[in-house]
C-alpha cells in the first residue's frame, strides 16, 4: 500500500459481509494506506475466527481502514461501502450467513458518525429495501489471523475469491474506476 501523503490520517472500521471481500476492495482504492482485517462490535474480549463463527460472541468481521482525507473523502470511503455489499439483508451476504456477516460502521468520532447516517439516508435511495446497517461507536477492534490477511492476494485462484470477492472487484471497477490504484 503507499503511503500517505498528508500529515493526516483517519481510520474507520467497516463490516459488510466476509472480510476478506473489504479488504480485497479496499486495498485497490487510491487514498486507503492500510486495511487490516479483524472483529468488532461484540461482547467478548480477544475473539478470533472460530470464536466469532460461533455466533456467540456478537463480533463481526470487520476491517479496519487507515486513510488519507486529503486522498480520500470519508463520504467516498462510504459511497464505496453501499456499492460493494447489499446493507438490507440482516445477518447475511450473499451465501455467508451469520451475525459475524452484518453491515456495520463503527466510528470514532462524532463527525464521522453524523457522516455515516447522512450517507446512510442517501444511500437508501438507491436500494428498494430498508437498509439494516448498524451504525454504532467503535468500543474495540480485535485483529485477525495472520492467515486472513491478504486473502485474496494470497489466493486469487482459491474457489471462494473467484465466485465471491472477484464478482465485488468488477463491480469496484466498473463504478469507481478513478478512485483506484493503477494496476
Amino acid at each position: 500500500m503507499p503511503e500517505s501523503t498528508s500529515a493526516q490520517s483517519e481510520s474507520i472500521v467497516l463490516g459488510g459481509g466476509c472480510f476478506w471481500c473489504l479488504e480485497a476492495a479496499y486495498q485497490m482504492v487510491r487514498g486507503i494506506t492500510n486495511v487490516v482485517p479483524g472483529y468488532a462490535g461484540g461482547h467478548t474480549t480477544d475473539p478470533d475466527y472460530w470464536k466469532v463463527a460461533s455466533k456467540t460472541t456478537g463480533h463481526a468481521e470487520v476491517v479496519r481502514l487507515e486513510f488519507d482525507p486529503a486522498i480520500i473523502s470519508f463520504a467516498d470511503i462510504l459511497h464505496i461501502f453501499w456499492a460493494i455489499h447489499d446493507p438490507t439483508t440482516p445477518d447475511r451476504q450473499g451465501n455467508d450467513v451469520g451475525p459475524e456477516y452484518r453491515s456495520l460502521i463503527l466510528y470514532g468520532s462524532d463527525a464521522q458518525r453524523a457522516a455515516a447516517e447522512a450517507s446512510r439516508a442517501e444511500a437508501q435511495a438507491l436500494w428498494p429495501d430498508p437498509i439494516v446497517t448498524e451504525i454504532k461507536p467503535l468500543e474495540h477492534f480485535y485483529e485477525a489471523e495472520e492467515e486472513h490477511h491478504n486473502y485474496f492476494k494470497k489466493h486469487p485462484n482459491q474457489a471462494y475469491c473467484q465466485v465471491v470477492i472477484n464478482p465485488k472487484l468488477a463491480k469496484l471497477r466498473a463504478k469507481f474506476a478513478d478512485r483506484l490504484l493503477s494496476a
